[in-house]
């Protein structure tokens, strides 16, 4: 797009200004065309001056979210990004485009969500400026027993990047959250369609939900003791850095399934093992238990108060209070 050209050039700057008459010759493109890219820049949130005699620049600063800047940082080509600035649920809208053919590799991202929606039916907390919200959708020739594996190389995905951008540790709390000083900052939703002939998903989505700063006037009372945000990161465009760092990844771990590439990366992180648990049945009082293992399936391995050990392949457990 010839917006995304006029922004790799303008970021090649290292902010110095670059005329209108430098981008049309480099670019190829008419200066009609480079003062309609400069404004459809603009729109998506990055800040660019102007100047008589000197053209544009592109000034640090701002975070703006944008397929533009998304794809800067993107390695990995043959992802169709779309960004809306609010949408009801990126896993809804995708499920929908999903259905109806959209092809592997779709990833919706949003500013906000309207309808965003956690494990169990819980709604996701998902304000404007504050976070980061995306689904991909993949098309896998797995089974539906084995699909949590991409549940795990999306933690793993996130917590590495985070590790990245930001310095700080990342643990992953069984079996889809990332905590940072033990604060949930991420979750992940993954949601699947399985054809019944052959037992193997059609599609499956994954839905990441990253809190990269507290929002306006904090978050919800019912949140406060377990949310929290990412440390401050140096540099610009890190919802766009962070969004493509994530990508990345992931698709580089879906690429290696079936396989247990993330495993030990995942064990490595979890923030469970050796500590008390409650494991916590739909409908029924918790269980008390201690977390024992993360089993190369990704399955959670727990010894009840009796001494028995009992394998959790899906399910919600919380770190009991000493």
């Amino acid at each position: 797009m010839t917006k995304d050209l006029v922004l790799q050039r303008l970021r090649r700057s290292g902010g110095d200004y670059v005329s209108g008459g430098t981008l049309s010759a480099e670019l190829s493109l008419s200066r009609t065309a480079v003062w309609k890219a400069v404004g459809q820049l603009r729109a998506d949130g990055f800040v660019i001056e102007s100047a008589p005699k000197k053209g544009y620049r592109l000034l640090a600063g701002g975070d703006a979210l944008s397929e533009s800047g998304v794809r800067l940082y993107l390695r990995r080509g043959e992802l169709d990004v779309k960004v809306y600035k609010s949408i009801s649920s990126t896993n809804t809208v995708l499920k929908q485009m999903a259905e109806g053919g959209a092809p592997e590799g779709t990833v919706l991202l949003a500013e906000e969500q309207t309808a965003g929606r956690g494990r169990m039916s819980r709604s996701f907390f998902s304000p404007p400026r504050s976070g980061l919200y995306m689904s991909v959708l993949l098309r896998p020739r797995l089974s539906a027993q084995i699909s949590t594996r991409i549940t795990a190389c999306a933690a793993v995905a996130v917590a590495e990047a985070v590790e990245e951008l930001t310095g700080a540790r990342a643990e992953i709390k069984w079996v889809n959250d990332v905590l940072v000083d033990g604060k949930k900052v991420c979750g992940i939703l993954t949601e699947g369609s399985i054809d019944c002939e052959t037992g193997l998903l059609h599609y499956a989505i994954v839905g990441i939900g990253i809190n990269i700063r507290p929002p306006e006037g904090d978050f919800p009372e019912e949140l406060r003791p377990i949310a929290g945000a990412l440390p401050a990161a140096s540099g610009k465009d890190l919802r766009c850095r962070l969004a493509a760092a994530v990508l990345d990844r992931l698709m580089d771990f879906y690429d290696k399934l079936p396989g247990e590439d993330c495993y030990e990366a995942y064990r490595g992180r979890s923030c469970l093992l050796g500590r008390a648990i409650n494991i916590l049945p739909l409908g029924s009082e918790p269980i008390p238990a201690t977390a024992i293992d993360v089993e190369p399936d990704f399955s959670l391995r727990v010894r009840l108060a009796d001494g028995t050990e009992k394998i959790l392949s899906s399910g919600e457990v919380s770190v009991r209070a000493k």
